[in-house]
Order: structure tokens, then C-alpha cells, then sequence
């Protein structure tokens, strides 16, 4: 049949003049002088690739399919497990968010220009029916400001050219459209196409947003009429102060309640740091400041409006709220309408999409879970698209109901029909509380909740420190929206990354390099060529003689054989816990999150936990977590296995370090460089006490390095007191609110978890000095004679390592030393050989550490604390334990990594 296939295809080209490829010439070794006859099973000949194999690759099998069909409805894989622990987390979430959101959803449906029992109606779809198809437990689907303001701005025009239309039809309208394109992308699983979006459009639209609000809230919080709050925000803050002589009563009643919700804030701030054992109660205290604020206002303007005719007042207040759903029914969706919404839906679409899958992809890696971008499309346009039908609007992910919810403790998103009936309770119940509510103090709310969403000039200084040129971008974007309209800032600041990145794509320029032979050196002697140790003693990099041409480098390939070599070549990672990744297609933000995703679960699928979890309760296991069965767990108890050790491969080894190969790396922006931030955090808790260190390979661009040193990169890994400490983020919409984020508390309760609350809250002292680690990369020059002085192993210049010395008596006197990469970047590497070696070192180092503290008077180790290091300024909180500055210091258990010299006589320059 093949035959008769290839006879056909060959006399279908040659009909339609297709020259076919020729038979490659090497198929078969026929020259005499191969050492390797043709015939042996020694011999390998790489097959191309075909077209059949690329179908097979893509074009779903039997069980891809049910796979896809499970994945829809992700809420299967736990809700057997759900437990009354669980649901005990999910109650207090649940009321707790159910409390802000009715206050927000009303003020932000004046946003949309919509009533406020329409933000109710979307609270209650949003919450309702996303736990049904969510993948993270953190989220909280609603209305928000930037999404409401947008739709208000869309009403609006709408209603211009189509009078006709009540508001709350356009509204329902555009957030049916959008729901399905946003449904769309879901189903087809092409949640990878918010990646093109970077870090820097997102915080540029959120500052420039939150702006825009902010100013557009401002009359209303003084009472001014007389213009258009849907301006851009630089005519609104015109017109506002234009106006202040036209201030009505409404100001008392919004300003005060401004300041009361800061000072609300601010002093359960204050009691937390102070009085730590009563932080739980300052938390909930500081979270329900939005309830206590609006019942207290509602209550003064019931008192000042209580004896006036029923439709006036002293300030203006919402008035008439209907009680239930009364404008229940189905949708209109007119093509005229649709073809008025056409214009706005991509910025809608946007929208929708980056502000809650960077919420979600934040909250999941502080929390230790990964979400699905697919199937959180998937849920967003469900609840887009049913919401209407009960007279809803768009929603989407919230950001201040999302780090509530994290910091209240809820367990799984079974939360959010806690929260529906909360609301559910609230518009059947409280219409006529929600009569006396203040406009103003609604206004005074809506600033409250956009001011944390201005990025902090220490950010915007953390941006120039990783890319520059972004930072122009950032500050377009917010000009652009506060001088024109939040869609053209969208735009604007999409397009402009779109172009740097394709920029830096087709523009990236190559250099030419030249042939050294770097041998490495450990301490005073060559590895390989030391008496006292045998050459492949566990290096695996050298072989030969004690000449200077015997040590030479190996090579590295694919594990998986991708690039064509012998699949009879078995490979493996080159040492137990240690990854060697190769970035594949550059490192910006379209690729930083799939291939960063990929690499870590590669290691979690070949590592596991140094220290394995422990619950002792089965509601004590997260919620994504959920364990084994019943019948897994009988059968573990008759073997007398550890029920924690269920399902967990004891002989798969720790992850120790992570080597990355940037040879094809030119240029990282703040998005790659946050994500890499990210994964760092999350694999130091999973590899947590024990210490990761991350090397750098074939760094080939200045301002690639600056990047990663400003983030943290290119030191050891040392920690102040044995607890964990994420890494400073550049930006990270779970970081907002610094000491009182989301992603602190986390940290706090896996640190409470791991050495209790005492250790937690003040820290261990340290208890001995050490240097810091070292791993100098050195190239040889002929043209200069003198020798490099002593070169400083510690910040405080206590040890000294002889290069000079050691490099005389290996390389004789004819040649200068000099360094290839700087000595104070000790795990910047010149090749991957040399990172592996500094790798190898400081594993084993620590290894022997460990157990010669064990051996000495029979005492078990302790995880002893290191002083800081020059990296820990790049952790969250810059003091050690004690309260002081830390110095420089080697971390616990290693030793002196390799550094590079070249043989002077050998090459007459190095270029590395």
C-alpha cells in the first residue's frame, strides 16, 4: 500500500511540477574508510521528520478527549473530599466577601451607569457559578471598577446614537458579546494568548485606570454638577476645581468617609505590628471597613432624611432599590445594538481577560496551586454570558475581594455560594436599608478601593532598574488613558510592548566568538588533574593526562532526544536534584509563563519535597490536594506505610539547584524576570529548609545581567534564619499592600506552619559567620605579564583565595589571568560545564556539612541559620533576626565553586 501511496505521490508532482527533495546522501555509511560497517547495531542513522508524525502529535486521541471533557468541570476532582474543616474556612470567606461586595457591587454599578441592584444581580451570577468550572479557590468574580467604568463609558455612547435602549439592555448586551469570545478562547484552549499581554500594559492600565476613576468619583464625592464625569480625567479634574465653589453637603458626607476608611485602615495596620497576637482580629476589623462605613453613613443620613417627603434630600442618597430580581429575562441582542458594541468589545474583551488571569496566576503561586488560563475563560464566560438573564452585567475577576478571600482562609471555591447566598439574602432583605445610602460615601468607597491599584514609584524604580525602555512604555499607557480613554491606553500600551518585543526579535544582533580552552580550577589545583582525586569523581568533565590540553569540556544534549541524537544515548540530569534548562526561544513575556510552567513540572515530576507534608486531619490538606482514597488509604494502613507517604516516590531525590543555559537569551523584560521571581518563590517552598541555588550559563547581554541582578540573581542562596522568604517581586498584583499582602500572609503561615508562631513572628538568631560562596570565571590574555592579585571570597574581604599563585603553578609565569565574568557575581557562568561543577560543589559541600554536624557528639543537625548575605537585600524584609544589617557570608555548608582560567599559551584572546 505504500508503494502503491508513494507511486501516486510521486506522479501527482510530477504532474503539477513539484521537484521532490532528493534521497539524502548519507542514509547509508558506504565509504570504506568508516570505521563502522553499515550493518552493525552500533551504527545510527537519524530518520527525518515526517508530516504523519506531526498529525499524530496534534489530533486528539480517545483519551485526550475524555481528558478535555473531565477538565471542563474541574470541581469533580475534589468536591468527593469536601470535608466540614473545609467548609468551615469556606463560611468565614464566604460571609466575609459576601459583606464587601454587596457595598461595591452597588457603587460600582453607578460606574456602569447602570442602578445599583444591577451590580447586585451581577455579584450574585458571578459568585454563583464560578466555583462550578474554577481552578483556583481564590478568586472572586464581580463587578470592578475598571471593567464597570468601561462599560459606563460604552452605555453612554451607545445611548447617544440608540436613545431607544434602556442602559441596562447595552450593558447586558456587551457583556454577553463578550462573554462568548472570552467562552470561545476557553473551550478551544488558547488560554496562552494572554501571555502576549506584559506586566507592563497590565500595570500601566491599572494605574491609568484607577486614575481615571479616581478623578471621574471626585465630583460626586463633593456634590458638583454642572459637566461630564465621563471626560478624560484631565478635563474632569479641571472642571472639578472649577466647580468647588458649587460644593454641597454631599462633601461631608464623602470626604469624612474617605478619611475613615484610611484611618480604619491605617490603625489596624498599626494594632497587627504591634500587638501580633491580635493580628486575626485587626485583619477582619480592616477587611469589613467598607460595611462598617456605609451602615454608619446610611444610619446619619436615615437620622438627617427620616422626616422628609419620600424622593427628596438634604445630600443625594440611591433612594428606590427593587426588591429581588425584577429585571429578570432574557437578553436582548439587536444587530444594530451589536453592531454599535462591535467597537469597544476588543478593550472589553481585554479587559476581562488580564486583569483576572493575573489575579489568578498570582494568588495560585503564593497559595501553591496552578490554575488553567483555559478554563478560568471558560468560567469568566459562563458567568458573562448567564448573568444577564437575571439582569446582570460584565464581571470579572476582582483583585480586593481576591486578597480578602486569601487572607480570610478560604479553602476551595465552594466559598463563592457562600457568598451568592449572602447577596441573594441581601437583595431580597435590605432594599430598604439601601434607600439611605449615600451617594458621596459610595463615591468616597469607590477611591478607597482604586488607590491600591496606582503602582508605587518604588515599583516604577524597580521597572527602570530590569528594562528601561518599558518604563517609557508604562508611563505612555498612563498618559494615554488619562488623557484620552481607558480603551486607548489598553491599546496603546499592548501595541507598544507588541512592538518592542518584535523589536528585540528580529533586531537581535549575534557576536562572533572565539576558541579558548577554559580549564577550571578548584581552590589551588585543576580538576583532572589532581593526585589527590580520582578525574571523574563525580564532576564527569574531565579526562586525560596531567598536560594542560588533557581536561576538556563535555557536551550537553536534549534528555528527550528532541534535537535528533541517537536515542540509544541514555541521558539523565548530570547529578541527583540538580536541572540543567535550556531556554529554547528566547525568554520575554509571550513564552516566560508556558516554558517557566513546563520546567517546574518537569521537576516536581522527578523530585519530591525535602520534607514531606503531614496532615493529620484529612480537612487539614488544601483544597487542590485532596489525597488519596479511602480504599488507598486502608490498603497503606495494612502495609504499615505512612498515609502522608501515599502516592509520594521516597526514592526520587530533592531538588538541590536549577541551572539555566541562556545561550539564547538576548534580552528579559519585567514580565520573564517576575515570572522567574515567581517560580523561584514556589520551588523555595517546595524544596523548603533546604536551599536552591539558581546558576546563570552563557549570559550574553549587560543589560540581561543588570535585570537579573536587580532581582535577586547571580548570589547564593542564603536565608537570615532557616524560614522561607520570597524574593522581592518587581510587580505582582498578589505583592499589593506590602507588609498586609496576600502573598506576606502566605509566607507567614507556611513559616508558622514549619517552625510555629514564636520563630515566625521574631525570627532565630544567627549563630555563626561564614564566608560567601565564590565562583570565579577567569579568560587569558598574552599581551599583559602581570599576575592578578589576591582576589576577596567574602564581602568583608576575611578570606582570600591566591589565584595568582595557583594560576603560576598550573599555567607557568608567561601569562596574565584575568576574569571572565565578575567575582561579584559568583553564579554567573561562562559555560554550563563550570556552572554544573559550582553546582556539584556546593551540593556536596553541604552534604558533608550536614553530616559531619550530625557525627559530632551524637547530636542531630540543626537547621543552623546563616548571617545575610550580598542577595539577601533581594528578600522580602532587609534585616537579619536580630534587628541588624546582615554582611556578606557564604551560605551554610559550602564550599568554594571552580572558577575559569585559560591557558595564556595556548590562546591570545578569550571571548566567552
Amino acid at each position: 500500500m505504500s508503494t502503491a501511496w508513494g507511486k501516486a505521490g510521486r506522479f501527482t508532482a510530477k504532474a503539477l511540477g513539484i521537484k521532490l527533495q532528493d534521497k539524502d546522501p548519507y542514509d547509508e555509511v558506504t565509504r570504506g574508510e568508516s570505521i563502522i560497517s553499515n550493518h552493525t547495531t552500533s551504527s545510527f542513522v537519524e530518520e527525518p521528520p515526517h508530516t504523519a508524525e506531526f498529525l499524530r502529535e496534534i489530533v486528539p486521541s480517545g483519551k485526550q478527549l475524555g481528558d478535555y471533557v473531565l477538565s471542563l468541570f474541574p470541581f469533580t476532582s475534589w468536591i468527593g473530599h469536601y470535608n466540614l474543616q473545609w467548609f468551615a474556612g469556606d463560611l468565614v470567606a464566604g460571609i466575609t466577601i459576601g459583606a464587601i461586595v454587596i457595598p461595591q457591587g452597588m457603587a460600582y454599578a453607578q460606574l456602569a451607569n447602570l442602578e445599583p441592584q444591577f451590580g447586585l444581580y451581577s455579584s450574585f451570577m458571578g459568585v454563583l457559578t464560578y466555583w462550578f468550572f474554577a481552578t483556583s479557590k481564590d478568586i472572586t468574580i464581580g463587578p470592578v471598577a475598571v471593567l464597570s467604568s468601561l462599560t459606563g463609558g460604552v452605555v453612554a455612547n451607545v445611548m447617544a446614537e440608540l436613545p431607544d435602549i434602556p442602559a441596562h439592555v447595552i450593558a447586558s448586551a456587551l457583556s454577553i458579546l463578550a462573554g462568548a469570545v472570552v467562552l470561545f478562547i476557553g473551550l478551544i484552549r488558547c488560554g496562552w494568548i494572554v501571555d502576549i499581554i506584559s506586566l507592563t500594559a497590565l500595570s500601566a492600565f491599572m494605574t491609568g485606570s484607577a486614575l481615571n476613576i479616581a478623578v471621574g468619583q471626585f465630583p460626586t464625592l463633593m456634590g458638583i454638577k454642572g459637566f461630564s464625569t465621563r471626560d478624560p480625567a484631565y478635563l474632569v479634574f479641571i472642571h472639578t476645581l472649577q466647580g468647588l465653589p458649587r460644593t454641597k453637603l454631599d462633601a461631608a458626607m464623602g470626604l469624612s468617609a474617605l478619611f475613615m476608611l484610611y484611618g480604619i485602615r491605617s490603625l489596624c495596620n498599626y494594632v497587627a505590628k504591634r500587638w501580633p497576637q491580635h493580628q486575626r482580629m485587626a485583619f477582619f476589623l480592616s477587611t469589613l471597613r467598607t460595611v462598617f462605613v456605609i451602615l454608619l453613613y446610611t444610619m446619619i443620613s436615615w437620622l438627617a432624611n427620616k422626616d422628609l417627603p419620600r424622593g427628596t434630600s438634604k445630600f443625594k442618597i440611591l433612594f428606590d432599590v427593587p426588591r429581588g430580581f425584577k429585571n429578570a429575562a432574557v437578553p436582548v441582542l439587536t444587530k444594530p445594538l451589536a453592531s454599535k458594541l462591535a467597537g469597544s468589545l476588543p478593550a472589553a474583551v481585554i479587559v476581562l481577560l488580564i486583569e483576572h488571569i493575573a489575579i489568578a496566576k498570582s494568588f495560585g503561586r503564593i497559595n501553591n496551586y496552578t490554575i488553567n488560563p483555559s478554563q478560568e475563560m471558560v468560567a469568566i464566560g459562563v458567568a458573562n454570558m448567564l448573568g444577564p438573564f437575571l439582569g446582570g452585567y460584565a464581571a470579572t475577576g476582582s483583585f480586593s475581594r481576591t486578597a480578602v478571600k486569601s487572607k480570610a482562609g478560604v479553602r476551595t471555591p465552594f466559598a463563592g455560594i457562600i457568598t451568592a447566598i449572602v447577596v441573594l439574602l441581601a437583595i431580597y432583605a435590605l432594599p430598604a436599608v439601601f434607600y439611605y445610602i449615600p451617594n458621596a460615601s459610595l463615591a468616597a468607597v469607590i477611591i478607597h478601593a482604586v488607590g491600591d491599584l496606582i503602582t508605587p514609584p518604588n515599583t516604577i524604580y524597580r521597572f527602570w532598574l530590569v528594562s528601561p525602555l518599558e518604563v517609557i512604555i508604562f508611563f505612555v499607557g498612563v498618559f494615554v488613558t488619562v488623557f484620552s480613554t481607558i480603551e486607548n491606553g489598553i491599546y496603546c500600551t499592548v501595541c507598544l510592548s507588541f512592538a518592542v518585543l518584535l523589536f528585540r526579535i528580529l533586531k537581535a544582533q549575534g557576536r562572533f566568538l572565539g576558541r579558548i580552552k577554559v580549564h577550571s580550577v578548584l581552590g589551588d589545583h585543576v580538576i583532572g588533574d589532581d593526585p589527590r582525586k580520582p578525574m571523574n569523581d563525580g564532576y564527569g568533565t574531565f579526562t586525560g593526562s596531567s598536560s594542560l590540553d588533557a581536561p576538556y569540556r563535555n557536551i550537553f544534549l536534549p534528555i528527550t532526544h528532541a534535537d535528533g541524537s541517537n536515542p540509544e544515548i541514555e541521558l539523565d540530569n548530570p547529578y541527583p536534584g540538580i536541572f540543567i534548562y535550556r531556554f529554547s526561544e528566547g525568554f520575554n513575556y509571550p513564552n516566560a509563563s508556558h516554558t517557566l510552567e513546563y520546567m517546574v513540572r518537569y521537576i516536581h515530576k522527578n523530585t519530591r519535597r525535602t520534607t514531606l507534608s503531614h496532615f493529620d486531619r484529612p480537612g487539614d490538606r488544601p483544597w487542590n490536594d485532596p489525597g488519596p482514597s479511602k480504599r488507598n488509604l486502608k490498603a497503606a494502613a495494612l502495609a504499615g506505610i505512612d498515609s502522608n507517604e501515599v502516592g509520594v516516590n521516597v526514592h526520587l531525590p530533592t531538588l538541590k539547584a536549577i541551572i539555566l543555559d541562556f545561550s539564547s537569551v538576548n534580552n528579559i523584560d519585567i514580565t520573564s524576570v517576575q515570572q522567574l521571581i515567581d517560580v523561584r518563590n514556589q520551588l523555595d517552598r517546595y524544596a523548603s529548609p533546604d536551599v536552591v541555588d539558581w546558576h546563570v550559563a552563557c549570559i550574553s547581554n549587560r543589560w540581561t545581567k543588570r535585570a537579573l541582578v536587580s532581582a535577586g540573581f547571580g548570589y547564593p542562596s542564603a536565608l537570615p534564619d532557616g524560614q522561607i522568604r520570597r524574593w522581592k517581586s518587581i510587580f505582582s498584583v498578589a505583592e499589593i499592600g506590602g507588609e498586609q499582602s496576600a502573598a506576606a500572609t502566605a509566607e507567614q503561615e507556611v513559616n508558622e506552619k514549619e517552625f510555629g508562631p514564636t520563630l515566625s513572628a521574631r525570627g532565630r538568631v544567627a549563630q555563626q559567620q561564614r564566608g560567601s560562596s565564590m565562583d570565579i570565571e577567569s579568560g587569558s590574555n598574552t599581551d599583559d605579564t602581570e599576575a592578578v592579585g589576591n582576589l576577596k571570597a567574602t564581602a568583608s574581604g576575611s578570606e582570600r583565595i591566591p589565584v595568582a599563585a595557583a594560576a603560576r603553578s598550573r599555567f607557568g609565569s608567561g601569562g596574565r589571568t584575568v576574569a571572565v565574568h565578575g567575582i561579584n557575581r559568583p553564579l554567573f557562568h561562562v559555560d554550563l560545564t563550570s556552572a554544573l561543577q559550582s553546582a556539584i560543589a556546593n551540593v556536596e559541600a553541604r552534604a558533608e556539612f550536614t553530616a559531619t554536624t550530625s557525627s559530632i557528639k551524637g547530636v542531630e543537625p540543626v537547621a543552623t541559620p546563616t548571617p545575610m548575605s550580598q542577595s539577601q537585600e533581594n528578600f522580602e524584609g532587609g534585616n537579619t533576626s536580630d534587628g541588624s544589617t546582615g554582611t556578606g557570608s557564604r551560605p551554610l555548608g559550602t564550599s568554594l565553586p571552580p572558577y575559569e582560567l585559560v591557558d595564556s599559551r595556548k590562546e591570545d584572546s578569550s571571548s566567552a
